[in-house]
């Protein structure tokens, strides 16, 4: 067993990877970047290494950067986690030159299984069945869109060496083909590093399902069983479970042999998934899509429901150790579901979100586990992909796992950041989903129906009393102590004095509510069992609020609130604040606006596809702007000359103004 290992990672998969070198008695090196220094996985490994500045392809993805901290820290193995360097042949070669183990598979199978194009012109001489498409490598765009007219359209198109749903596109098209490449080009590069891509035919309605594998170096090899992944949005896995609620036992039986089949014809060794498309209509036929040669996000699923840790095999597997599992001792009891918690707001169309953690309640209880990376403090930057952490709860059967995770999410609280913890309580409430009528194209199509509440009164009650200088209003302690004369309750001479405090609420896109909390001594605020946790009791009703503070602006103070199905920041206005929003109203009823391209998420601009003085149409692409890996094209509002205000690599704000595009004069103007 290795002694020292350097976990080459981030986030909530390196903290759960030393975990497990921990139990084991490994000693933990953990690498970080200048923007993570003050990272969970941080503090929790033995030692830590800077290898770099914020930017992933200087510090994570910087090989010799790595290859150095594990030197220097004595490290025997690498554990690379997923993403990254996972599965980098390179990355692997320089472990060996180095004479540190890589846990994971060898030379061979990453070549092979880490190409999307060269894995299934290999499976396909294993005679496993495969999607139609075009997956000759070395294609150029040109060559690939007149390729293309071969197939029955919509496509996707997928980078050879990704994964994660990164740089994937549907194209309905051929027409829109073309600006799909050259996007999805960019992607792949700048997540991969390698740009090539692939095209298969769209198979609608398709079921998403892969199958966990181990072996080792002395040719074992065993499958523990299905994960379904089929509720995924824009190609990214959402929710995963174990086992799928789809297949029967003879159809179990055969995709896992097919997977066992698939790792044994690369010798693999280590921790793999093998990933299948399977027809709704027809569940007892799949086609092979890829093998990812790594950990799966979503491992921790197959984990609770067969008892295997896999990290703990994969490290005893580079160590070279024979499996001490054999196929027939290998069962799967009761269900396991895992939801992924992004830093994205659903109501802004899933923009990506930024911040510090101001508060965090992580949920527990029987049957629930928790994956994360979070600690109060962290900022949550655009550097690296969104999700945050994971949730995982696991019952007797699939309704209680589903149960069990929807209040596991009702009890996380997340401040500082806009997350999808609600939109993915109500996936877990869905009649399709808790039915397991799922596909990959569910979600999609269940989008313009969701609904993302705001808050309730109740809700700029808490807010208020918890931020405004008038708080000890309510507080029948205050009242009871001191003199009267000196007590901040209200009370004048002549009459009592209610004071009114404004709380704002801004929707995603700049529309405002507004609520008049007057403080007459009829709520109530006070501390609950846990940090942060507050009993909001007014006449009507008495309920949980959690509540933090955020930053102190001249547009007010920022208190971040979750109740019952609302979690979101709202703003306590002081009389400065109101009397400024009460100013810019009024600005606005006599500026004539200029339609204005502003950025919805921070980022960096990757592309401009206009100058300054060029005149556009309505719609026209103008800005591409990249976020955590996700990139999103801004179009001109109207027809006119574009004057752009940023430049391609500048990093911009949520809300920045990136262009602007002033109208055509209209044809009766020119005449006077």
């Amino acid at each position: 067993m290795f002694s020292t290992v350097l976990v080459a990672n981030r986030g909530e998969i390196a903290c759960r990877v030393i975990t497990t070198l921990k139990r084991l008695g490994i000693t933990a090196v953990a690498i970080f970047s200048e923007a993570d220094a003050e990272a969970k996985h941080v503090a929790l490994a033995d030692r830590a290494v800077c290898v770099g500045p914020a930017a992933a392809a200087e510090s994570y993805l910087n090989i010799d950067a790595v290859i150095e901290a594990a030197r220097e820290t004595g490290a025997d193995a690498i554990h690379p986690g997923y993403g990254f360097l996972s599965e980098n042949v390179r990355f692997a070669r320089a472990c060996a030159a180095a004479d540190i183990t890589f846990i994971g598979p060898g030379d061979r199978a990453l070549e092979i299984m880490g190409d999307k194009i060269r894995s299934k012109n290999h499976v396909a001489e294993a005679g496993v069945p495969l999607i139609q498409g075009i997956s000759e490598p070395g294609l150029t765009d040109e060559q690939l869109i007149t390729a293309g007219t071969a197939l029955t359209f919509p496509v996707l198109i997928k980078p050879s060496a990704g994964g994660g749903g990164k740089g994937m596109h549907a194209v309905e098209q051929a027409q829109d083909l073309p600006d799909a490449l050259a996007t999805a080009r960019r992607v792949a590069a700048a997540s991969f590093g390698d740009d090539t891509l692939f095209i298969e035919q769209l198979i609608r309605s398709p079921r998403h399902i892969e199958v966990q594998v181990l072996a080792d170096s002395h040719g074992n090899v065993v499958h523990l069983g299905e994960r379904e992944c089929s509720l995924q949005r824009r190609h990214q896995k959402i929710i995963e479970e174990a086992p799928s609620p789809l297949l029967d036992e003879p159809t179990r039986d055969r995709i896992g042999q097919a997977a066992v089949d698939t790792a044994r014809s690369v010798a693999y060794v280590g921790a793999g998934t093998v990933e299948f498309l399977v027809s709704d209509d027809e569940p007892e036929k799949f086609y092979f899509m890829e093998m990812n040669t790594r950990l799966q996000v979503e491992h921790p699923v197959t984990e609770e429901v067969t008892g295997v840790d896999l990290v703990e095999q994969q490290i005893r597997i580079a160590a070279g150790e024979s499996l001490a599992l054999r196929q027939e001792d290998i069962a799967l009891t009761g269900h396991s579901v895992e939801a992924r918690i992004y830093a994205e707001d659903p109501e802004a169309g899933f923009m990506p979100s930024t911040g510090e953690i101001l508060g965090l309640t992580e949920p527990g209880g029987e049957g629930v586990r928790v994956d994360s990376g979070l600690v109060l403090g962290l900022t949550v930057g655009t550097e690296y992909d969104p999700m945050l952490a994971k949730v995982i709860a696991t019952g007797a059967d699939r309704q209680q796992a589903l149960s069990r995770l929807h209040s596991a999410l009702g009890g996380t609280v997340i401040h500082g950041v806009t997350t999808n913890t609600q939109y993915l309580q109500q996936l877990t409430a869905d009649p399709d989903v808790r039915e397991g009528r799922l596909d990959t194209t569910m979600i999609e199509r269940k989008l313009p129906s969701l609904q993302f509440p705001g808050p309730e009164r109740d809700h700029a009650v808490a807010a208020a009393l918890f931020a405004a200088p008038t708080r000890s209003f309510a507080s029948p302690e205050a009242k009871a102590a001191g003199p009267r004369g000196w007590q901040c309750d209200g009370w004048r001479s002549n009459a009592h004095y209610a004071p009114t405090i404004q709380v704002l609420w801004e929707r995603p896109g700049g529309a405002e509510e507004v609520f008049d909390v007057v403080v007459d001594g009829d709520a109530d605020l006070r501390h609950d069992e846990n940090v942060g946790s507050y009993l909001l009791r007014t006449s009507r009703t008495t309920s949980k609020v959690h509540l933090s503070a955020g930053a102190n602006t001249r547009h007010g103070t920022q208190v971040w609130v979750t109740a019952e199905s609302f979690t979101g920041m709202l703003t306590v206005l002081d009389h400065q604040a109101q009397t400024h929003r009460q100013l810019r109203l009024i600005e606005a009823e006599f500026v004539e606006a200029v339609p204005e391209v502003r950025s919805p998420m921070p980022g960096t601009v990757v592309s401009l596809a206009a100058s300054s003085g060029d005149h556009v149409s309505a719609g026209a692409r103008l800005i591409t702007v990249e976020a955590m890996k996700m990139e999103h094209p801004l179009s001109a509002p109207l027809e006119g000359s574009v004057r752009i205000h940023v430049r391609e690599g500048e990093t911009v704000r949520l809300g920045q103004v990136l262009a602007t595009v002033e109208a055509d004069p209209s044809p009766d103007s020119k005449d006077m």
